[in-house]
């Protein structure tokens, strides 16, 4: 019971982290209250993902550096929130007013410049809202004579708008006031940082400040467009390979059913042969090695299947803070936890039919076959992240949290679905008797090998996703903001479609050609899709982005590589219950001695 009860806080914390980017009714302030500006986080504007403190570097911090409590979300998104020396009161304005005086030694000159040059960019919070700037301005043209000017921003100005007694819209700027050139700064150098504070009224209520802000925040483009002649390039792919599979089953199939039913008068006449898909029907449903992988694979896709989609509703539903990743991280977090169950369920049913016996090691297995990588990868990223002093490195209670959550929710939830899946199963029910000794396979042409049928198999799914790819791209290793989330509902119909029409006719090629062992090759066909987005992922670096740095690679490569297996999972489930399903079809309309 008192883990129940722990279990229960734990969702219910998390319930209400996902929530509270709502501010329904948002802080009121009275004429002359303090406005707290915090501070949060700076790092290259081309590497979205390696963010440090922003009191790293040598600027105006108080004695004692005071932190905000964080949600879940905001610390996933490397937020790390502190109390600045900024001192803003509500409707009153501030000009040139000093923050402080900063002496810089060389060390701290060096550091600066460092930041000026990879073009750091700052983060600040007024009323939950994110203020974005330079910390400098760089300058490098001309190759005779080579010119390169640093600058540093040392005053701020915060435009600030409010509607009676709420803020309603904030930014800030740097460009008031000359920059302080540092070409021939010498340390130690005394640098000077002041602010100014501008109070202005507006007619917008606050229940809409989000439009506001989303229409007036510039510093990251947003240049995400509907890409309708996308869509309708792979919405013609689409009706290609379904047309493609109806002519299979209507034609084809029909053909064969009139070949192989013959009565047994017509069949003494024709005296032929058997070949093709037919003959292997005594070895069709034998069934494969590694039987316990199998199932826990198809478990675990199922499971990524059932959040990927509920994900895209929630987005669609607008349940998700558009402006801060950490939310849709959070939620991924605790519907992973939740839809444990489903990997559970299915796969210790199917193992059940398979004629598995030991479901407990299917179970462990199944619980460990996406969190153990997982768990190795970002062991890796996070030790990367913390040996860089990044902000991106999670503090130990938060891994604590999220630790508790996997044993106290994910875990049991996988094992109660295990139970209730081996409980609940039925017989495998296959419409053919299977031979003790199994038939010999003939040998094929390369070009219907198993390497083939995974390069077709994975390359047409990849095709009807690769425009959007981009988009998701730029926008989880980018400044873009993704909002499309109907088109993305549609793309990712249209990959299921394609995966499944995909695998059915390379499943009745291969049945054709005599070779029965269809069970990996239908998860490998269509699961190899995840290798084609890896090679494009490899694409997207080198040539879309001007990510760089040890960090931020190793965090681009491993979190892509997770995210192309989750694809080989998803995408090898539904090719393998696709191709079930047809397999089953045809040989239950085979007239069979």
């Amino acid at each position: 019971m008192a883990s129940v009860e722990v279990a229960s806080r734990i969702l219910f914390a998390i319930l209400l982290t996902l929530l509270e980017s709502s501010e329904a009714s948002g802080n009121h302030f009275k004429d002359g209250d303090k406005v707290v500006v915090y501070v949060n986080k700076v790092g290259p504007y081309f590497n979205p993902h390696e963010t440090y403190h922003y009191y790293q570097l040598p600027v105006c911090r108080p004695e004692k550096v005071e932190t905000r409590s964080l949600t879940l979300g905001e610390i996933l998104d490397g937020d790390r929130m502190a109390i600045s020396m900024y001192d803003v009161k509500f409707k009153q304005n501030e000009i040139n007013k000093q923050l402080c005086i900063v002496t810089l030694k060389e060390a701290d000159l060096k550091q600066m410049k460092e930041a000026i040059e990879d073009l750091y960019y700052f983060e600040f919070i007024v009323d939950n809202i994110p203020l974005r700037g330079f910390v400098g301005h760089f300058e490098e043209g001309g190759f005779i004579p080579h010119t390169h000017k640093l600058f540093l921003w040392h005053h701020h100005t915060f435009y600030i708008e409010y509607n009676g007694d709420q803020i309603v819209y904030a930014n800030i700027t740097m460009r008031d006031r000359m920059p302080l050139n540092l070409d021939d700064a010498v340390a130690p150098l005394e640098v000077q940082f002041t602010y100014s504070v501008v109070w202005q009224e507006t007619k917008t209520p606050y229940n809409q400040r989000h439009l506001r802000l989303l229409k007036s925040s510039n510093f990251f483009p947003r240049t995400l467009e509907v890409h309708w002649l996308s869509i309708i390039n792979s919405m013609v792919l689409v009706f290609l390979l379904l047309g493609f599979v109806l002519i299979i089953l209507m034609r084809v199939l029909k053909n064969d059913f009139a070949r192989y039913n013959l009565d047994d008068d017509d069949a003494d006449e024709m005296d032929q042969e058997e070949n093709g898909w037919k003959i292997i029907h005594t070895d069709v449903f034998r069934f494969p090695p590694q039987r316990s992988l199998l199932c826990a694979m198809l478990g675990v896709g199922s499971q990524f299947l059932t959040l990927a989609t509920a994900i895209i509703i929630m987005a669609l539903l607008g349940m998700f803070n558009v402006h801060k990743h950490g939310s849709i991280n959070t939620a991924a977090i605790l519907l992973y936890a939740l839809t444990s169950g489903v990997s559970g369920y299915v796969s210790s049913t199917f193992y059940k039919k398979l004629g598995g016996e030991n479901w407990v090691w299917n179970i462990v297995l199944t619980s460990s076959l996406f969190t153990a990588p997982f768990f190795l990868i970002w062991s890796v990223i996070n030790s990367v992240a913390w040996y860089n002093d990044s902000t991106q490195a999670l503090p130990f209670t938060t891994i604590l949290l999220l630790m508790c959550i996997w044993i106290l929710v994910g875990y049991p939830l996988t094992v109660i679905g295990g139970i209730f899946g081996k409980n609940m199963a039925d017989s495998f029910d296959a419409p053919c008797r299977t031979k003790n000794i199994a038939r010999e396979i003939p040998s094929v042409p390369w070009f219907r090998s198993g390497f083939m049928h995974c390069l077709v198999g994975g390359f047409l799914p990849f095709s009807a996703i690769s425009v959007e790819l981009y988009y998701i791209f730029a926008t989880v290793w980018g400044r873009e903001m993704y909002t499309l989330y109907g088109i993305l509902f549609v793309v990712y119909g249209i990959l299921l479609s394609v995966t499944a029409c995909i695998s059915v006719a390379l499943t009745y090629f291969q049945l054709s050609n005599e070779d029965y062992r269809w069970w990996w090759r239908s998860v490998f066909s269509a699961g190899s899709t995840g290798i084609f987005v890896f090679i494009y992922a490899i694409f997207y670096f080198m040539k879309r982005s001007s990510m760089t740095g040890i960090l931020q690679t190793v965090q681009f490569f491993g979190f892509t590589f997770l995210a192309c297996y989750v694809f080989f999972l998803m995408l090898g489930t539904v090719s393998f219950f696709a191709s079930l399903k047809f397999i089953r079809y045809i040989y239950r309309n085979l007239k069979m001695d």
